[in-house]
């Protein structure tokens, strides 16, 4: 690995030196293990730690197959579907590798004992296998995480409807926490170039899923002029929810949790903000039984912040605790449009709010290779920004997940893996610079509290509190 990361440092190298460099026999990688599979089971969600599940082992390198990719990862970073899979919610991915593995001789290669986790990388690209035409050892990518097979029509008009859709690192092996990461060649996309590493690496899905969401006609369809309700606007989703809101002439209403996280909004450029924990809403009077009252006072909140206007977008992912206020808030003829459950998956709302008002609820997973595309370009392009707060190293990553999971976190959290040290990569310096504060923006606001942030984690680690 040492002379890997040698040639990605070296300026000279090209692209036959990347041919000719020989592949290790093992890369160490961040992974679950199939024997720990029920190491959490009794413990309710919050006092799992994905520090007890998350290994460093060193794994063989893997097969690779037609169509198919080596890359090595220089940062990748920490999504919910990580913190899932260590947590083993809402299942085992382990019945994920199984299912995977049965498809056929190829596939029975992620089918292990071991799942190596993550589905965001930014690197180099060491190998690829036959077929493969437009990427080329020394490439400098970044990878989408939709792994399709294509064999069926009903993926052909929007692939993310392939039968065989699953997202790698997550529903696939291989993953791109780790040195090395397996991914399929129409995964890759091209590295930013006024990036680091880490920032190239952060906004891969999160990016992508909010752009589908919101923007996309497969998605919310967003146009200027339309009120967008986003949850949880300045976290790993949310921030990218905001950006494109105001890069497209929308006009995003934050919801956030914090005076802190409202403040990150604020210098997004968002104008309208709630903070959901200052001004006490409660949406649920107990475990069974939401409270309509709070969904009118939330309502009336919305249209004072707006000129009295309902919201056209909600941007939904919380699920279980806000979507009965999310369908009642939004406009006649609106639409919410969810793509997670963070809170559970059984969402309960009010139908009288749904039929009567003619609104649309709709489904949005991931995005297909054209939308992660002009995700990316947008990013390459410097319309929207990385929100990278905080980076840990590859040993890291179990505290890394935790820190996602409790919600300590701003933005993205990324992960250094071959990269020795942060800020390597970036190869137009003068782009950079004219987008220099956007970018620093999360970094610049995560910094204002790391002497909390480290007395806090510190105290977990010793068990020590104040």
């Amino acid at each position: 690995m040492n002379k890997i990361l040698d040639a990605i440092l070296a300026s000279d190298t090209t692209a036959e030196d990347f041919a000719n460099l020989s592949l290790p026999e093992s890369y160490r990688a961040v992974t679950v293990h199939r024997d720990e599979a029920e190491m959490f089971d009794g413990l309710p969600s919050r006092e799992k730690d994905p520090r007890k599940s998350l290994h460093l082992d060193e794994v063989p390198v893997p097969e690779l197959g037609p169509g198919e990719a080596l890359v090595a990862v220089m940062a990748s970073s920490v999504n919910y579907n990580s913190v899932w899979t260590s947590l083993f919610e809402p299942m085992s991915t382990f019945a994920f590798l199984e299912r995977y593995g049965r498809l056929s001789p190829l596939t029975k290669r992620h089918d292990l004992p071991y799942h190596i986790i993550g589905s965001d990388l930014a690197g180099v690209v060491l190998r690829t296998g036959a077929g493969v035409n437009k990427w080329a050892p020394g490439d400098e990518v970044v990878a989408h995480c939709l792994s399709v097979e294509l064999e069926s029509a009903d993926g052909h008009n929007d692939t993310m409807l392939d039968p065989e859709q699953r997202i790698w690192g997550f529903e696939t092996n291989f993953g791109g926490l780790a040195e090395i990461a397996l991914v399929k060649t129409n995964q890759l996309m091209p590295k930013p170039d006024h990036l680091s590493w880490e920032e190239a690496a952060a906004p891969g899905l999160v990016n992508s899923t909010a752009y589908r969401q919101l923007v996309s006609r497969n998605g919310a369809g967003m146009k200027q002029g339309d009120n967008v309700l986003i949850w949880g606007a300045s976290g790993g989703l949310g921030s990218y929810a905001t950006q494109f809101a105001l890069a497209g002439g929308a006009n995003p209403i934050c919801v956030v949790s914090s005076e802190q996280k409202a403040e990150i909004c604020r210098r997004m450029g968002a104008e309208a903000i709630i903070d959901r924990n200052a001004e006490g809403y409660k949406f649920w009077k107990d475990e069974h039984n939401q409270d309509p009252k709070e969904w009118k006072r939330f309502g009336k909140r919305i249209r004072e912040l707006t000129g009295g206007e309902d919201v056209d977008i909600v941007f939904e992912h919380p699920g279980r605790e806000t979507f009965g206020a999310s369908v009642y808030v939004t406009r006649k003829g609106g639409t919410i449009v969810t793509c997670a459950s963070t809170s559970g998956y059984e969402h309960t709302y009010d139908n009288r709010y749904l039929w009567m008002s003619l609104k649309r609820i709709v489904g949005s997973h991931f995005a297909n290779y054209r939308e992660a595309w002009e995700a990316n370009r947008l990013i390459a392009k410097g319309k929207i920004h990385p929100t990278l707060s905080r980076t840990y190293n590859l040993e890291e990553t179990g505290q890394a997940a935790h820190d996602v999971h409790r919600n300590v976190h701003q933005g993205k959290v990324g992960v250094l893996a071959l990269a020795p040290e942060e800020g390597l990569g970036v190869r137009d310096a003068e782009k950079r610079a004219k987008h220099l504060d956007s970018i620093n923006l999360f970094r610049d606001a995560e910094g204002e509290r790391t002497d909390k942030h480290s007395r806090d984690t510190e105290g977990e680690r010793t068990g020590q509190h104040a």
